[in-house]
C-alpha cells in the first residue's frame, strides 16, 4: 500500500446519526486535497450502523470503513491505526467536528517541530442544551480544551529535578489528537505486549478514560515530545444526557480510577498505592468531607474522590515497552 500524508481515524460504535454526519461533514470540507489522507472509519461492534446512501451523502469522498468486533475505544483505535496508510494518524471522534484547515495545519505543525511525536489543540464545546451553571467546574471531564493562543511544549518526560516521569498539564486530549506513525507504532507495541492496556478505556457503557493519558506517556517513553498549538480547533457536539448530575458522578469515578492505574503503570504517579482496607476508609472520610447528599456538584465531586482512591489500590505492575 502506498503512504498517504495523514489517516483520520474515526472509531464508532451505534454514533448518533447527526453528530456523526456533521462531523463527516467536518472531514468533507477540509482543505488539505482528499488525495492526500484517507478517512478510516471503524464500525466497532455497531448494533445500529448507518446504511450505504448515509455515507455516500456525506462522507468525504476517501472514506474506508473498517470493523472491529472487539468492543472498546481501544480496540477500536488499535484497528484503524494499524489499517491506516498515514504517516500521521489524526484521532477523531464520531461527535468532534474539525475546522477546514486542521489537516492542512498538522502537515505544517509536524514539519516544523521534527521532536514533537503527538499534538492537539483546542476543542470547543457545543451544548445540545443550556449547560447549568453548577455543571461549569466539570466541563474538562467533557473533553473541552482552551489552553489560550499561546503553543505549549514538552521538554521531556523526566525533566530537570524531578523524582520521577512528569505528565504534561497541555498534554493533547483525545479529541483531535495527532501521532506521527512512529509514536503511533510505539503504542501498538506496548498493547501487543500487555494487552491489558485495552481496559484502561471506554468500552460499552464502562467510561474509564485512560487511554490518551496512555497513549501520550507511551509516545514519551519513545522519547517523542508532545504539544498544544491552538490554531488547530475543533467543536465538540454535547448531547443533554452528558450534564446529568449521576452521568457526570460516573464519569468522573471512571475517569479518577483509570487516570491514577495509568500513571502507576507508567511509574509516574505522585500518590502511594493504598491497600483496598485503605481506599474503604479514605472513602468514608471523603463522604464527610464532600457532603455528596447536599447538592449535584458536592455528589460529582465525592464520586471523583472515591474513583482517585480505588484507582490507587495496588494493581500488578504492567511493563512499559
Amino acid at each position: 500500500m502506498s503512504e498517504l500524508a495523514l489517516s483520520v481515524v474515526v472509531p464508532t460504535h451505534n454514533a448518533d446519526q447527526e453528530r456523526l454526519r456533521r462531523t463527516l461533514h467536518g472531514l468533507r470540507g477540509q482543505t488539505l486535497s482528499a488525495a492526500l489522507w484517507e478517512t478510516v472509519l471503524v464500525d466497532n461492534a455497531s448494533t445500529n450502523f448507518p446504511n450505504a446512501s448515509f455515507f455516500a451523502e456525506h462522507a468525504p469522498t476517501n472514506l474506508r470503513i473498517v470493523a472491529e468486533p472487539q468492543l472498546g475505544l481501544t480496540p477500536a483505535r488499535r484497528c484503524g491505526i494499524t489499517e491506516a496508510r498515514g504517516a500521521a494518524i489524526v484521532l477523531v471522534d464520531d461527535d468532534n467536528v474539525l475546522t477546514a484547515d486542521y489537516l492542512a495545519q498538522v502537515l505544517v505543525l509536524f514539519s516544523t517541530h521534527p521532536n514533537v511525536g503527538v499534538l492537539g489543540g483546542k476543542s470547543m464545546p457545543e451544548f445540545a442544551a443550556p449547560p447549568p451553571a453548577w455543571t461549569r467546574e466539570f466541563h474538562g471531564l467533557l473533553a473541552m480544551r482552551d489552553l489560550g493562543e499561546n503553543p505549549l511544549i514538552s521538554r521531556g518526560l523526566h525533566p530537570p529535578g524531578a523524582a520521577q516521569a512528569c505528565y504534561p498539564e497541555f498534554a493533547p486530549i483525545g479529541a483531535g489528537m495527532v501521532l506521527r506513525r512512529e509514536a503511533a507504532d510505539a503504542w501498538l507495541h506496548a498493547l501487543i505486549h500487555d494487552p491489558r492496556r485495552s481496559t484502561l478505556d471506554r468500552r460499552g457503557t464502562a467510561l474509564s478514560s485512560g487511554g490518551d493519558n496512555d497513549i501520550v506517556l507511551t509516545a514519551m517513553a519513545a522519547g517523542w515530545e508532545v504539544a498544544y498549538f491552538p490554531q488547530l480547533r475543533l467543536t465538540h457536539l454535547i448531547p443533554a444526557a452528558r450534564l446529568d448530575p449521576a452521568y457526570l458522578a460516573r464519569l468522573n469515578r471512571a475517569m479518577q480510577k483509570s487516570w491514577m492505574q495509568v500513571l502507576t503503570l507508567h511509574d509516574a504517579n505522585p500518590w502511594p498505592p493504598l491497600s483496598p482496607a485503605g481506599a474503604a476508609l479514605r472513602k468514608v472520610k471523603a463522604w464527610f468531607t464532600y457532603h455528596p447528599w447536599t447538592a449535584a456538584a458536592a455528589r460529582v465531586r465525592y464520586a471523583g474522590a472515591c474513583g482517585h482512591f480505588e484507582g490507587r489500590v495496588t494493581i500488578q505492575h504492567i511493563h512499559v515497552a
